[in-house]
């Protein structure tokens, strides 16, 4: 009885905890993709790598900034918003929150689910960085010819810090 009840559990927690162990080449790749969206892209202006890790039809939900429909609307409303302020805005994933599920169609592996925390920081000319916020965020990646694309990205439940 005491076997059966371990079979049981160890079946049930695998269904509610199905994310991808950190170590996983799937975590890393998507890690890597966070990387360029926001380390490259977001943090230094350089959105290069946009035109490569974004879908075409991606679409970007932001519950204070509305929908944005398109990377290349996406990409335009980068240029011409948060690398455009004067004030540099910077955004870091927030230590061990990042988790990564994969979506799978009958066993074979067609996408990712990446959640996490991320802090917002500005620095204003002649002041230090300070954090302005927080927030959760979850982006909807496709595999597709061997890549990883960003399909889908939601920005929601900002905080003031």
């Amino acid at each position: 009885m005491k076997a059966f009840f371990l079979c049981c559990f160890g079946l049930i927690s695998t269904q509610l905890f199905a994310q991808v162990a950190d170590t996983s080449a799937l975590y890393k790749a998507i890690k890597t993709g966070d990387s360029l969206i926001f380390d490259i892209g977001f943090n230094t202006c350089n959105l290069a790598p946009y035109n490569d890790i974004f879908a075409d039809d991606f679409r970007f939900f932001h519950d204070k900034g509305g929908i944005t429909s398109g990377k290349a609307a996406f990409i335009e409303d980068m240029q011409t918003g948060i690398c455009k302020q004067e004030n540099k805005v910077e955004r870091f994933l927030i230590p061990g929150t990042l988790q990564v599920f994969p979506l799978e169609n009958n066993g074979v592996l067609y996408g990712a689910i990446e959640n996490g925390d991320h802090a917002f920081y500005i620095t204003e000319k002649g002041k230090a960085r300070y954090q302005t916020g927080v927030a959760r965020f979850t982006i909807v990646w496709l595999l597709a010819g061997g890549k990883w694309k960003a399909a889908e990205a939601l920005s929601y439940d900002h905080r003031a810090k």
